[in-house]
């Protein structure tokens, strides 16, 4: 038994071990580099976030890493998606800005998204679509300027498109099933610059894209009206400053469509995800959370971000756990439907 003086010895310890150990975990990242991952190419919305990031993240983590940036296209995004959740280094080193609609494709169990959602390290989103829509973009010298018009077009609108998961895709083959969108897809460009490219050549009409995407990779043609918005996904209500394009809630035809439409725009409310490795120790889980939304409401950051074009609007890692396990629950009739309207086309 602990005699009096040792008792209150060991009481008086305590606060001093507790203190000593929380100034190790804070220092933890002082003289290391922290990695941020893109899984897409350079000069995209995912890229431009990731580089900003760097630019800013350290301001807010104890012992002030170094920060790189490294894009790892491939597989539209799964194959760093893959990594994150079986191979990278799970030390708080090395943090993943996702392609938003990655996830859905493992709720739908497709082979290549070998990954659980719901056990990844969630940050938080740079953006919840606040102020933002997925809008079908068509070039000005495209013969229809509104939906009806599209319809009636004997050759159909031919959009680009990335790979597997991305949304480009995924909402052009919605559109078609559910809308009657009078389009085709043109698919494996590696990148959103690529698609703008092929838009410049004639090669292709149009795409869907964010609007925050536009104002990355050609602010331009958006602010001189050279873009023609033809509907608009990821929003319960029209654009302020474009009342006569419709959203895709107002157009579709069947009770399911709604379900089925409320689990594909779920990643939208999650826009811009930032994601570390499964079973990070929680230490530095907490500071890499508390750091990334620190970070997301700093003025400084945010007025970057908005004169690289894009909008935020951050929610913390929380939140878009709970956006996933809602997407989880999703009934498996409506999830089959999913997955087989992007099998199908």
């Amino acid at each position: 038994m602990l005699s009096r003086r040792e008792a209150l010895a060991s009481l008086a310890a305590a606060p001093a071990m507790g203190l000593a150990e929380a100034q190790a975990q804070n220092q933890f990242y002082a003289g290391k580099t922290l990695n941020i991952i893109v899984g897409s190419s350079t000069g995209g919305y995912y890229d431009t976030a990731g580089r900003t990031i760097a630019r800013h993240l350290a301001r807010f983590i104890p012992g002030r890493p170094s920060i790189v940036v490294q894009n790892q296209p491939g597989a539209g995004g799964l194959a760093i998606a893959n990594k994150l959740a079986h191979t990278l280094d799970r030390d708080g080193l090395s943090i993943v800005v996702m392609s938003r609609a990655l996830p859905q494709l493992a709720f739908l169990n497709d082979p290549n998204a070998n990954f659980d959602p719901l056990k990844l390290t969630w940050l938080g989103s740079l953006s919840s679509y606040k102020d933002d829509a997925y809008l079908m973009v068509v070039n000005e010298n495209f013969p229809a300027s509104n939906m009806a018009e599209l319809a009636k077009l004997s050759k159909p609108a031919i959009l680009g498109g990335t790979r597997g998961g991305s949304t480009n895709i995924t909402f052009a083959l919605i559109g078609k099933d559910m809308v009657g969108m009078n389009v085709d897809v043109v698919r494996g460009f590696p990148g959103a610059n690529e698609i703008w490219l092929a838009m410049e050549r004639g090669e292709v009409d149009g795409q869907i894209v964010d609007i925050s995407a536009i104002m990355v990779g050609r602010p331009q043609l958006w602010a001189e009206k050279k873009l023609k918005p033809l509907i608009a996904f990821g929003r319960t209500t029209r654009l302020p400053d474009y009342p006569n394009v419709p959203i895709a809630r107002e157009l579709v035809k069947q009770g399911d469509d709604f379900a089925l439409l409320d689990f594909a725009e779920l990643p939208f409310f999650m826009a811009l995800p930032v994601v570390a490795p499964p079973e990070i120790p929680a230490d530095r889980a907490a500071i890499l959370r508390k750091a990334f939304m620190d970070m997301a409401m700093d003025e400084t950051f945010r007025s970057e971000m908005l004169k690289a074009g894009i909008m935020t609007s951050p929610v913390d890692g929380a939140y878009v756990q709970g956006l996933l396990e809602k997407a989880a629950k999703t009934p498996e009739p409506i999830r089959q439907r999913f997955a087989k309207l992007l099998a199908d086309k």
